[in-house]
């Protein structure tokens, strides 16, 4: 299948089965809304402290130092927090959905807490593999960024490898990479297509979402991941189209008619 193929059986699957593939996203979203906005509150950021305003008044260097470390403290907290939230729920969201996707395209039929159920039972499969597939891909990224990106095509389809074949963490990354073999270009070109939709997509939510920020903090995250919820999915399902075309590519073609 070339790009444009998998992107109108993915566009049509989507459309078809919407509230199937937009519920987990959508459920998920307000889920990291809610802990970034605790996780947040719990550590907010220390107010500076005042400066002098007069010429010649010594600095207060102590409370400069002291407000600081607490600055770099919840910074630290926040980040490692919101880090482990939304690596966990965001990578069972995406184990779900691409089981959901998987089962359209073999069986015409999904449920999602079959699909749920299976992608908790491959949780530290998927976990480990994107976590490992990561930490190579941000490697890759200060290595002149183009290893980067190499790296993040190489694995693409780790996550499906696992869903599908049912392959272990590091298998699935071996497994991503011979499936990507020699389909460098289309691979990258569908994820270049993909990444412009969602760039596009999270500067509207973004223009969208600034007035919030004068409402109540915890609207503006809500209000960005529900509206990230209605593309967040295409991805997974255009992801698992590729998948099964690179899988095809492995089969032998049939033999040829006996001649009489």
């Amino acid at each position: 299948m070339s790009v444009s193929e998998i992107l109108s059986l993915s566009f049509k699957l989507y459309r078809s089965k919407f509230l199937q593939f937009f519920l987990p996203f959508l459920i998920s979203g307000i889920i990291l809304g809610v802990f970034f906005y605790a996780i947040t509150s719990s550590f907010p950021l220390p107010t500076p402290p005042l400066i002098p305003a007069y010429r010649g008044a010594p600095l207060p260097y102590e409370e400069l130092i002291e407000w600081f470390f607490a600055l770099l403290w919840a910074i630290i907290m926040i980040s490692i927090l919101s880090g482990l939230v939304s690596w966990i729920v965001g990578t069972t969201t995406t184990g779900v959905v691409i089981k959901n996707a998987s089962d359209q395209i073999e069986k015409g039929t999904s449920n999602l807490g079959v699909s749920f159920n299976f992608a908790i039972s491959k949780l530290p499969s998927l976990l480990v593999a994107q976590f490992v597939a990561g930490i190579l891909t941000v490697i890759g990224m200060l290595l002149f960024i183009v290893p980067g990106i190499i790296i993040a095509i190489m694995f693409s389809l780790v996550l499906p490898a696992i869903i599908v074949e049912q392959k272990g963490a590091f298998e699935s990354l071996g497994r991503s990479r011979r499936l990507v073999s020699k389909r460098w270009l289309k691979t990258f070109a569908l994820s270049l297509v993909l990444g412009i939709i969602f760039l596009i997509v999270g500067g509207i939510a973004y223009v969208l979402t600034m007035a919030f920020n004068f409402i109540h903090p915890i609207i503006n995250p809500l209000v960005t991941n529900i509206i990230s919820a209605f593309v967040a999915p295409i991805s997974l399902i255009a992801v698992t189209y590729l998948y099964y075309a690179m899988v095809a590519r492995e089969i032998p073609p049939p033999p040829p008619p006996p001649t009489l």
